[in-house]
């Protein structure tokens, strides 16, 4: 199966009566959960703004999740936004940040001075635009 970001968030949260078991249901009947990283990237905003979930029990759940041998994800790009989520950023800078280098980009371009420190404390190349 394929997951949606909402079919993540009501199985993790358990918060809706009636989708929450349908969806544990299909995840736990599927042979493979494949999960985007897109879908990952929107599960932890919801989850950091909506349900106020703090990063670090956010990192043990994406860990979890992926650690189930049916989930496939690219687990680099995981892992990566993990790291930046750690480190105290955004998992989805982490996770574009990543894919960028990956794609032969060599620096990180943002207004966002945070995920730029971030992408400097791990040795790689940032540029700070000036929002004003």
């Amino acid at each position: 199966m394929i997951v949606d970001t909402n079919v993540l968030l009501r199985a993790w949260a358990g918060d809706d009566a009636v989708q929450s078991p349908k969806a544990r249901a299909a995840m736990a009947d599927a042979a493979s959960i494949f999960i985007a990283n897109t879908t990952l990237c929107e599960f932890v905003w919801v989850a950091r703004q909506n349900y106020r979930e703090a990063r670090s029990d956010l990192a043990n759940s994406i860990r979890l999740l992926v650690s189930d041998p049916r989930a496939v994800v690219d687990r680099a790009a995981v892992e990566a936004g993990l790291a930046f989520l750690n480190a105290g950023g955004d998992f989805a800078d982490g996770v574009i940040e990543f894919q960028g280098r990956r794609l032969g980009g060599e620096t990180f371009v943002t207004f966002d001075k945070k995920a730029a420190a971030v992408v400097a404390s791990q040795g790689r190349r940032s540029l700070v635009l000036d929002a004003d």
